[in-house]
């Protein structure tokens, strides 16, 4: 029989590649998704005719749900992972090193769903412009009681330090006997702030969408998937880049 170890770090391997493949493919439907985005928003910007204006705003209202479906797979997907490896989730080896930049507790603050409104929607009300500002200053104050909480865990679990180096080592972490428990408490706490945050990811988003009319929403979604995918090419175009770099450095030595 193997020992321990060995196999919880390979079940931890797996977990890793699982994510990583899942991930990728839910960056190919993203990047589908966001031409159809474009397209629509192109066709519902232009003057619509008013006998169309139903059939219009029934399309619209059928992407934003299928693309809010989409990031709720997302985290559907995150959780489980989360729940494998939570670890992993604040360090994530399936991001690239400038992805991992911008990350607030295992993924993007809350708060910049206010910033790509800002950016992409030009037309709110007096009344919306009111009700955004009530849910940013609900956000705000939940963010920084999510990171008093994670605060606190800092605090109160002796070996946390440990978590700079979780992506990599923290599984065989748990296997050795004199931090055992404590790693254990971290790994449950750490899980609870993840899935609080997710949460306010999530509902932060919904919240904002429902605030936006059809064709504002699909501005503010195009606006995300568009920053996301940047950072993305962006992040891989860079690690190509130092590996050829190291490649050609290595060849001249």
């Amino acid at each position: 029989m193997p020992p321990a170890g060995g196999s919880t770090f390979r079940s931890s391997h797996d977990d890793m590649n699982s994510f990583e493949v899942f991930l990728e493919d839910w960056m190919i439907r993203q990047e589908q998704i966001l031409e159809e985005l474009l397209l629509v928003a192109q066709d519902m910007a232009s003057n619509i005719v008013e006998s169309q204006e139903v059939n219009s705003t029934v399309v619209m209202r059928d992407l934003i749900s299928r693309v809010l479906a989409h990031y709720q797979e997302y985290y559907e997907e995150k959780s489980r992972m989360t729940h494998r490896n939570v670890f992993q989730a604040f360090s994530p080896p399936w991001f690239t090193q400038l992805e991992r930049t911008f990350l607030w507790i295992a993924g993007f603050k809350p708060g910049l769903a206010f910033t790509l409104v800002t950016e992409s929607v030009n037309d709110l009300s007096e009344n919306q412009v009111q009700m955004l500002n009530l849910v940013r200053e609900e956000t705000k104050v939940e963010e920084k009681r999510l990171m008093e909480e994670l605060a606190k865990i800092q605090e109160s679990v002796t070996g946390f330090q440990f978590v700079g180096v979780a992506g990599r080592t923290g599984v065989q972490l748990l296997n050795t006997g004199n931090i055992e428990a404590e790693m254990d408490e971290l790994r449950t706490a750490m899980e609870i702030v993840v899935m609080d945050a997710d949460r306010l990811r999530t509902g932060t988003a919904n919240r904002v969408v429902g605030l936006l009319n059809p064709l504002q929403s699909l501005r503010f979604l195009t606006s995300a998937a568009q920053l996301q995918l940047m950072m993305r090419r962006l992040g891989k175009q860079k690690e190509a880049e130092s590996q050829q770099n190291n490649n050609n450095n290595n060849n001249e030595v």
